[in-house]
């Protein structure tokens, strides 16, 4: 009789376990999405693209006090305000949020040495990134939330110097360890076609060696995450409708 009787009802005891691992799998699924991960990814090019081409109106070298204070005290200020301290970071959480999807989604196929080195420098590169948009707006910053005056032309100096160090120096090189070695992964797993993969090493050797002589190949990198995103989705959507019309 008690074997019966477990037999009866033990099923019935394991239902509501089963259907909360279930509903556990299920959101987590949603939450790796690769929608998500090409989202963010597509963000995090547009918001870097549109801030690094509006931030590069600054006052020309050799420019003298009187030209910096008229630049600072007009509308600029406002303008590099709101792109440098409200926007641009908006490109740095875009970029974490694709990175944490992206590891999600690779999951337990990931080897231990390249997801390090993966989350390693995705979070390195968005911690430079953050420097350089410190570096250079603390000058906006402090005109415009502390009333401090405009900077003398060696204080300017110093800061778009510092500036330029974080992101084209540091920030790019991290950039391009996070592209080999997500390039490297999707070899590996055949996350992406193998084309993409192969100019990620392109673009990876040419952000170690050549970010420092033309500063618009910094756009390079935006433009292979936005890459990367657009072929997620699209495998994404494939396989929607292969499961939709799977019988």
């Amino acid at each position: 009789m008690a074997l019966a009787h477990a037999v009866e009802y033990g099923p019935a005891v394991d239902e509501p376990a089963e259907g909360v691992d279930q509903r556990v799998q299920e959101i987590s699924a949603e939450l790796g999405s690769p929608r998500a991960a090409g989202i963010a990814g597509i963000v995090f090019a547009a918001l870097f693209i549109v801030s690094f081409l509006l931030l590069r109106h600054t006052p020309p070298e050799g420019s003298t006090a009187a030209q910096i204070a008229t630049f600072y005290l007009r509308t600029n200020v406002r303008r590099l305000a709101i792109v440098e301290l409200y926007v641009a970071p908006f490109a740095g959480i875009a970029f974490l949020w694709f990175v944490a999807v992206i590891r999600a989604r690779i999951g337990a196929r990931e080897d231990r040495f390249f997801a390090t080195v993966f989350l390693g420098s995705g979070i390195l590169f968005v911690a430079l990134f953050f420097g350089a948009l410190a570096a250079g707006g603390a000058v906006i910053a402090a005109i415009k939330f502390q009333g401090a005056p405009p900077p003398s032309p060696d204080t300017f100096v110093f800061a778009r110097g510092l500036a330029y160090a974080f992101l084209y120096i540091f920030a790019m090189r991290a950039a391009a360890v996070f592209t080999a070695v997500v390039s490297t992964i999707a070899l590996r797993t055949g996350a992406l076609p193998r084309w993409l993969a192969f100019v990620g090493y392109a673009l990876a050797l040419v952000l170690l060696l050549g970010v420092s002589f033309t500063r618009w190949t910094v756009l390079l990198f935006p433009c292979w995450v936005a890459a990367v995103s657009v072929v997620i989705l699209l495998r994404h959507g494939e396989q929607a409708d292969a499961v939709r019309t799977t019988p």
